[in-house]
């Protein structure tokens, strides 16, 4: 039995033991064998050195280091000195004893070191440079890391200790990825399994600017199949493998593999995309391009350069959050009640009501529940993973419901509004746009969740107003609401 089989079987029977409830206040989810070893063998192993260091922060029960070393055998290395960070007095005693066995079962002589303390508030002294910091803290070769996924409020110690990159809650996985930049050697490299939600959005957009200013991306990995990352585990956020230099040289292309599964790695497809295609812009977005027709979508939207707040448009999320104002709900109108509209109110392009739901109505006088009866384009804000098409609209025109003058909009929809009232051809404009497939696949390129983000879709490039007017006029002609149709639309003004 290999020191990474065992392991793995020491692994398995803690997780058969240890409540789920428990490993999740840790944010703990451990990989797989197939997936260790795919990390382990993305790096470029140092060469013309005689020891190497490893860092493995939240390192669980040190199933990537163990890996490591396997893939190490039968390098010309003396010594292997491994540090692993971990704090849940649980796994312990797992983690010291699969490190004992791999360093009694190695050829070569391996080193460990267990450090018991919390990763990011051990080195806040260091990070930040302050009164007391080593001045010469600790250096890596080689970093790997599953770091915890969990949320933590804007005032835990662990955001306070990283300000440079946090904005609003973090997320313990991103803080771990960037102390991992501080703790690596210049032109070193870090394999980290992370979710991909970090890529994209203003909520990460410190982190981004921060990471790509002292470091590069040089490969990432997708899993074509969501729930199949964590074996034992029912995790459904869309996960990662990120391969990251310690570098100020950005290469020329980054390379993006995919596979369907955490248990295959045999049938991986690969595809080189440069560099600023996938980094790309103020913001650092990363587009994970997969094929060159998805550099073609970002080549073509690339050619306009406004946005919708450039031309006096923004996307907002639905006001009412209805769990939360039940009472003020209604299952019938009354003189007191305006429409309150929900995702299902979206149908094949148009804007439905009523459709005889339950609580269609809200009786309400709070002016942040309410918004104008107006022209709007509503956008689904959330889809299922395995639906078609991400970006979901339906065009609403306030002159279908005359003796309304506001409406409610439920939380699960977003809606476009202009600093001036929508014209009926600028909401049909915008349906060309978001109904189309290149808009739909420019989306998916830039975000992989199924929730339709507001800030991101503000961000995308979108024509002039005077465009979106003209496609608007040619779509209202039609009267096709069809994809079809708005590909056909769209296309003329994009290669005119």
């Amino acid at each position: 039995m290999s020191i990474l089989d065992r392991a793995i079987e020491r692994t398995i029977e803690y997780i058969e033991k240890m409540p789920k409830s428990i490993r999740k206040a840790y944010g703990q989810f451990f990989t797989s064998k197939e997936t260790a070893v795919f990390m382990a063998s993305l790096f470029l192993i140092p060469e013309g050195i005689s020891e190497l260091s490893i860092l493995d922060p939240g390192a669980g029960s040190g199933l990537l280091s163990i890996a490591l070393i396997d893939r190490l055998q039968d390098y010309p290395f003396s010594s292997i000195k491994v540090v692993c960070y971990e704090n849940d007095p649980a796994i312990l005693d797992l983690l010291k004893c699969n490190l004992e066995y791999a360093s009694q079962h190695s050829k070569i002589r391996v080193e460990y070191k267990v450090i018991e303390d919390n990763y990011i508030l051990s080195q806040e002294l260091d990070y930040n440079g302050m009164l007391g910091a080593n001045p010469n803290p600790p250096k890596y070769d080689i970093v790997i890391g599953n770091p915890p996924y969990k949320k933590i409020s804007k005032d835990a110690l662990e955001a306070r200790a990283m300000p440079d990159v946090c904005y609003g809650a973090p997320n313990l996985y991103f803080l771990f990825l960037k102390m991992a930049v501080f703790n690596l050697k210049d032109n070193c490299e870090m394999v980290f399994i992370v979710p991909r939600s970090w890529t994209s959005g203003s909520y990460f957009k410190q982190f981004r600017i921060n990471l790509f200013s002292e470091s590069v991306l040089e490969q990432v990995h997708l899993f074509v199949s969501r729930d199949k990352v964590f074996d034992n585990e029912s995790v459904l956020q869309e996960t990662i493998i990120v391969k990251i230099r310690k570098a100020h040289r950005k290469p020329q292309y980054i390379t993006i593999t995919s596979t369907n599964s955490n248990k295959d790695f045999s049938a991986i497809s690969s595809f080189s995309a440069p560099y600023d295609e996938v980094v790309n812009g103020e913001d650092c977005y990363v587009f994970l391009v997969t094929q060159k027709e998805d550099l073609s979508v970002l080549h073509q939207l690339g050619k306009w350069k406004d946005t919708l707040l450039s031309v006096g448009l923004r996307m907002k999320t639905g006001l009412t959050v209805d769990y939360r104002n039940r009472t003020l709900l209604r299952d019938q109108v009354d003189e007191a009640s305006v429409p309150l509209f929900y995702s299902q109110h979206i149908q094949s392009g148009r804007v439905v009501f009523p459709i005889g739901r339950s609580k269609e109505y809200i009786e309400t006088d709070q002016p942040g529940l309410l918004q104008k009866n107006t022209n709007y384009l509503f956008v689904k804000r959330f889809t299922a993973k395995e639906e078609h098409r991400r970006l979901q609209c339906g065009v609403y025109l306030a002159r279908k419901l005359p003796e309304y003058s506001y409406i409610s909009t439920q939380n699960k929809i977003n809606f476009i509004v202009g600093i001036t009232e929508l014209s009926e051809c600028v909401v049909f404009g915008l349906y060309v746009l978001f109904n189309s497939t290149i808009y739909d696949r420019y989306y998916r390129i830039l975000n992989g969740s199924t929730q339709v983000n507001s800030t991101e879709v503000n961000s995308m490039p979108v024509p002039p107003m005077n465009v979106i007017e003209a496609m608007g006029k040619e779509l209202i002609a039609t009267r096709d609401m069809s994809v079809v149709c708005c590909d056909s639309i769209l296309r003329r003004y994009l290669y005119e």
